[in-house]
């Protein structure tokens, strides 16, 4: 078991900023209409970890707050039965009350193999869950997004490529281990191949953008008749791209190996997006000397659907 080592005025700070959430979302969602504007409520989804789990989450936040959303984060606990029946009530409530859900990429009990994925997967097949997320998507107009260790949660659930929560077969896409056979971190270039999704409505297609990397598992892998159909349905959202902007298997360029230089696909209607390079780690200061667009408009793009 992990080391709090949060200070307690840390501690007491953050229950005063969920406290705070929570009261707002109790009173005022769903159902808000502002200046014509619905108030967007985005909930970042995370594992209790790690000080870098609490770190990445953060950043996530940032990124969604700094696009114009409203953000709730919760946490699920898992150590007793009675902290996953309790998890289960509060993200259950989240999901009702959000219009978007983000898994965001992050390391629980060290990046072991599957990472924190394979407790989102089992979480989220608790029906409970599986009807909150599927009532969002389905019959709430909502999105959802997932990156890095979040794209591999999406993916083991079935929420890309299928658009829905269901089991993976043997046939199914997946991602696994990188090529190179251990963690890999560095700015990758990737083209965006469709703006079919909405979080893509404002990226350019056949543009470039520059992106950290930072995972040992984001080789995607699938049959070819797999990434025929995502080519033909328009679910292979961006690739990986040399120096010439062309897909390629060159691990310089293409560091884990991913088949036909896929980094993110979508569900078949677009709403929910999963990729590995962090689009949400960037700023003014932020690789500064790194040639190319770091910014996607990914967040805005999530955001500005809802207006």
């Amino acid at each position: 078991m992990l080391e709090n080592t949060d200070t307690p005025q840390e501690i007491e700070a953050i229950t005063e900023e969920i406290d705070r959430f929570q009261r707002y979302i109790d009173e005022y969602l769903p159902g808000v209409v502002a200046f014509g504007l619905r108030v967007l409520m985005a909930l970042v989804l995370f594992f209790i970890g790690s000080r870098l789990i609490k770190l990445l989450r953060r950043i996530v936040r940032r990124s969604m707050e700094r696009a114009g959303a409203d953000v709730i984060t919760r946490g699920f606990r898992n150590l007793t039965p009675e902290d996953i029946r309790e998890s289960v009530e509060i993200f259950e409530k989240a999901i009702n009350q959000a219009q978007i859900i983000m898994f965001p990429g992050g390391f629980s009990a060290g990046d072991e193999p599957d990472g924190s994925a394979k407790f989102f997967a089992t979480a989220f097949r608790n029906e409970r869950m599986k009807e909150a997320v599927t009532r969002l998507l389905k019959e709430r107009d909502g999105l959802a997004l997932g990156i890095c260790n979040g794209f591999q949660a999406l993916i083991k659930l079935g929420l890309v490529p299928y658009g829905e929560i269901r089991e993976q077969t043997a046939e199914s896409p997946t991602l696994t281990y990188n090529t190179i056979g251990r963690h890999i971190s560095k700015m990758v270039y990737t083209k965006v191949v469709t703006d079919k999704s909405p979080w893509l409505a404002q990226a350019e297609p056949g543009k470039i953008y520059c992106n950290p990397a930072s995972h040992g598992e984001g080789r995607f892998v699938a049959p070819e008749e797999w990434l025929e159909k995502l080519f033909a349905n328009g679910q292979v959202a961006t690739q990986y791209v040399n120096e010439k902007g062309r897909p390629t298997m060159d691990e310089e360029w293409n560091i884990n190996g991913s088949y036909m230089a896929i980094e993110g696909i979508t569900s078949p209607d677009g709403r929910v997006l999963g990729k590995m390079a962090h689009s949400e780690r960037r700023g003014e200061s932020v690789a500064v000397n790194i040639y190319g667009e770091q910014d996607m408009k990914l967040f805005e793009s999530g955001v500005a659907y809802f207006k």
